[in-house]
């Protein structure tokens, strides 16, 4: 199987780029991207058992991949929620997997976000991980718009082996992420 485009342009631009900025003396303290998880929350699964199966179809055309059916740890009686009811789907995505989606969100979807002005860049977690959430599940084309019962948000966290938020932030921006202009 061939390289994901993204992956051969980390080895070719990013790091050369990233090693010079940064002074890495090996290889390996590199930061590079370790797993990105994709999770859709399902409020409404309390009253209606068919929605959390409808995002867990969009989130496998999404990812590429069978998702998780999340559950409730505990047990809340004013949102009428009981421990182990199903409240949302998530996907960890590694590998090849996770590159083809960050090149697709990145080239496709977030392009497709109604008055994209590019995302926070200072949305990092102190620890060199990123993450961000969108409005609606229809910005990837693997969605079809007439087969969408409702319009979700979804949560996207890019996790990287960065130490700090400086070089995850310079790492995304090798990946063409496009962050917001600090005047705007």
């Amino acid at each position: 199987m061939a390289q994901p485009r993204l992956k051969e342009h980390y080895e070719s631009a990013v790091v050369p780029k990233m090693k010079e900025h940064f002074g890495y003396a090996n290889v390996m303290q590199m930061p590079k991207l370790d797993k990105i998880v994709l999770n859709i929350g399902v409020g409404d699964a309390v009253s209606d058992s068919k929605k959390i199966n409808a995002a867990y179809e969009e989130l496998m055309k999404i990812a590429g991949q069978k998702p998780v059916i999340t559950k409730a740890r505990t047990s809340i009686a004013t949102f009428k929620l009981r421990e182990g009811m199903p409240i949302g789907v998530k996907v960890t995505l590694r590998g090849a997997r996770m590159y083809e989606f960050l090149d697709r969100l990145i080239t496709i979807a977030l392009p497709r976000v109604r008055d994209f002005r590019g995302v926070n860049p200072k949305s990092f977690d102190g620890n060199g991980n990123y993450a961000m959430g969108l409005k609606e599940q229809i910005v990837f084309p693997e969605i079809n718009y007439d087969q969408v019962d409702e319009i979700r948000g979804m949560d996207i966290i890019i996790c990287t082996t960065a130490k700090t938020d400086d070089e995850a932030r310079e790492l995304l921006a090798g990946f063409n992420m496009p962050f917001q202009k600090q005047g705007d």
